[in-house]
């Protein structure tokens, strides 16, 4: 794959929602020192906070004797590299030498306990380093220059006649030197700066560069220690089996047809949908709760399919559908596109999608009356901690989380469904270290999916091929309403619109049109749905996206050209669109049979492009070559980008060719990868990455260029059989030429 690179504690009067929300300001202090009983030798690759052996400088910094530098980093790394790009951004202001850096999680409750010192513990949204990067730097920045004025007190001189640089201060007037190490313990008493200046971008040694990840040779070695493989003394294990049909309670099961099986422990009650085993072992567990009989009560959901949800997606693109929301208007759309010269018209649809982490959902729980804590690979911290104390019936302060890396999240770890239901295992059997692990089955079945949605789109052009007038009708579920039903704007889920919004700065759309009209018809289901890598903006690039293709080809315009003419007053958006066309070689001839495709859309603060060269024969679709280009403000490990675009690429076109969640008889069909097919190598493309960061703003990079690889090749296979693909996955569609 080639990669082009352009250039006092309050912890007990804090609630449970307030820890799931966020908030809170931020303060300093010392290191409490924090013991937790057997981690060290169950888990030594993610230590408690108390276990960077040194002084603790600050928060972010601790800086041993041996000179190596410890950055505590609060967000989840689960393979988008925001560990060691946190990193980059404290050493670089804290001008230490990279070679001695090393990282470790700190945990929610010394947070909490700490007035949430390290802000944030939630990774999701592509906000690991865009919305930490000013305090993460700021932390940096203060430990220099603590250390800077400790050595200049030592030496009897001012602050000022020092720098620091590779982790040595020197005085500049009489040449002495000394290294961090040596005073650090001195800089950890001092009194932090009020106000620190932090380094212009422009220059950054260490940030911006594409330094090796710090997390890589743990994974390749087989050292990393996942949350699946923590192991504690005494430990059982749990495997959990929830209603197949959502919300369906538990009416009865048979206790005494299990009992006597190997290694069971016990049957868990866990809530009224759902029953685990205890058992030495988690298959022992498994079995016993394959062979339990369980009956449920009936659900009104019984009779929901695939087909019932569609049809009710459908009502919703009718013009007389109610509970519609405008999300996006100017002039009068419709009366634009009655009138117009040409109209264009098309229905898209894309499926329910699940987060298909190789790790499975787990976590480790460890009740006493008096403590609960929590061993688990999530993409929030705090929300994990709100949960255990939820679960436990514990205040705040007498629980803990130690977050373990997770073998993938894609916005699935957000929710804290697995963590609550151990704990309530746990909480049955004290003084016993309980993990809990869901089968895939368990996992496939039962998780917050991508909403399934439709989209009614019209376009109006005039005599001249100008597009006159759009209007654009989403129907589908809503995560917000689903979630958070408080959070909707009356009755409105502003996230159905990303990537269309009017609004600048986060997920705005790259187009100018006279007349728009972007609605949404909201229809809910009995499925339960989440944020999905990405979340709307990938279905909304695809609608937009390759509508535009269409609209271009009824006018007569090649597709780029087409797309040019409407983004003069969206400069970042056409730039990337221009670079990568550029990079491609939009327009110069393809071999014989292959096509081109191209897309582009904002989403989480970025904005990317693709093009894709296709082509399809008797049916079966090659992806020869993407070009995918990002402008995320700021690059600070442009090698790293690069890899979560190639990644990108491997969920958005693994779930445009294969992928999709169906329901029959109320419940999910699909069960394991044998009927919910992944990416494999032989289908994956050539694939070259443009970063080119203008430099002006910090937008995401993990979920934005997920939107235009679906798009970019669905357009490529318009162009190749002369039809457009309207629905996925594509195993679905016919693709002989028209």
């Amino acid at each position: 794959m080639a990669r082009t690179s352009i250039a006092s504690s309050r912890s007990a009067k804090v609630s449970r929602r307030n820890v799931l929300v966020g908030a809170a300001a931020a303060g300093g202090g010392l290191a409490l020192g924090f013991h937790v009983p057997a981690l060290e030798a169950a888990v030594p690759s993610q230590r408690p906070i108390a276990a960077a052996k040194g002084a603790e400088v600050n928060a972010w910094v601790v800086i041993g004797n041996d000179e190596t530098v410890t950055i505590r980093v609060a967000r989840t790394e689960m393979g988008q590299g925001s560990l060691t790009g946190l990193a980059q951004l404290v050493a670089e202001e804290l001008n230490c030498d990279w070679k001695k850096v090393r990282t470790e999680y700190p945990t929610p409750g010394q947070s909490l306990a700490r007035q949430r010192v390290w802000k944030d513990f939630s990774t999701g949204g592509s906000r690991g380093i865009r919305g930490s990067h000013d305090y993460v730097r700021e932390g940096g920045a203060a430990a220099r220059e603590m250390l800077i004025q400790a050595a200049a007190q030592q030496w009897g001189a001012k602050p000022g006649e020092c720098v620091a640089a590779g982790g040595i201060i020197t005085h500049k007037p009489s040449g002495r030197t000394v290294t961090y190490g040596k005073v650090a313990a001195a800089a950890a008493k001092l009194e932090p700066p009020k106000s620190v200046k932090l380094k212009d971008p422009k220059d950054w040694t260490i940030a911006g560069k594409p330094l090796k990840r710090l997390d890589t040779a743990d994974k390749l070695t087989g050292k990393q220690v996942y949350g699946v493989d923590v192991k504690l003394p005494g430990m059982v294990s749990a495997a959990i089996k929830d209603a197949p049909i959502f919300g369906s309670e538990i009416k009865s099961y048979d206790e005494a047809k299990i009992k006597a099986m190997p290694g069971v422990r016990r049957l868990v009650r866990v809530n009224a949908t759902t029953v685990a085993v205890v058992a030495d072992t988690w298959w022992q567990a498994k079995k016993a709760l394959d062979a339990l009989p369980i009956q449920y009560e009936d659900s009104p959901h019984a009779k929901e399919s695939s087909a019932t949800i569609a049809a009710r997606l459908k009502e919703g693109l009718e013009p007389e559908a109610k509970n519609v929301f405008v999300g996006n208007k100017n002039g009068d759309a419709l009366a634009a596109i009655a009138g117009a010269a040409k109209k264009v018209e098309a229905v898209y649809s894309t499926p329910f999608l699940h987060h298909a982490t190789m790790e499975p959902m787990n976590c480790t729980a460890l009740y006493t009356p008096e403590k609960c804590e929590v061993w688990s690979p999530t993409q929030n911290g705090e929300g994990s901690l709100a949960a255990a104390a939820e679960a436990s019936g514990l205040p705040l302060n007498k629980c803990e989380v130690y977050k373990m890396p997770p073998g993938g999240g894609f916005g699935r770890r957000g929710r804290q469904d697995y963590v609550t239901q151990a704990v309530a295992i746990a909480k049955q059997m004290p003084g016993t270290p309980v993990k809990l692990i869901w089968s895939r089955e368990e996992d496939t079945q039962h998780g917050y999916y991508r909403p399934i949605t439709r989209c009614r789109l019209a376009a109006g052009l005039d005599d001249k091929g100008a597009l006159v007038g759009l209007h654009v009708r989403l129907s589908g579920q809503s995560i917000v309403a689903y979630q958070q039903p408080a959070a909707l704007q009356n009755g409105m889920d502003s996230r159905m619109f990303q990537g269309m919004w009017a609004e600048p700065g986060e997920a705005q759309i790259g187009y100018s049109v006279p007349n728009l009209l972007i609605e949404h018809a909201m229809r809910n289901t009995h499925v339960p749905v989440g944020p999905w890598r990405g979340v709307n903006t990938n279905q909304n690039a695809v609608y937009l996206e390759c509508f535009m293709d269409e609209v271009a080809k009824a006018a007569g315009k090649d597709p780029l050209e087409f797309r040019r003419a409407l983004m003069a007053k969206y400069p970042k958006h056409l730039g990337i669109l221009n670079t990568v066309a550029e990079k491609a070689g939009w327009g110069k001839p393809l071999p014989q049979g292959v096509f081109r495709g191209i897309a582009q859309h904002m989403g989480y603060g970025s904005y990317s492009a693709a093009v894709a060269e296709v082509s399809v024969n008797r049916g079966r679709v090659k992806v020869h070559r993407m070009v995918l280009g990002v402008d995320c403000g700021h690059a600070v490990n442009p090698d790293q980008i690069a890899a979560q675009v190639e990644g990108s690429v491997a969920f958005g076109l693994g779930a445009a060719l294969y992928q999709e969640i169906t329901v029959k008889d109320g419940r999910v069909v699909e069960s394991n990868f044998d009927n919910y097919e992944i990416m494999r190598l032989e289908a994956f493309p050539k694939i070259e990455t443009v970063v080119a960061p203008s430099g002006d703003f910090w937008g995401g990079v993990g979920e934005p260029t997920i939107c235009v690889a679906s798009p970019s090749v669905l357009n490529a296979i318009h162009a190749a059989i002369g039809k457009p693909v309207r629905s996925l996955p594509l195993k679905n569609v016919d693709l002989r030429s028209a």
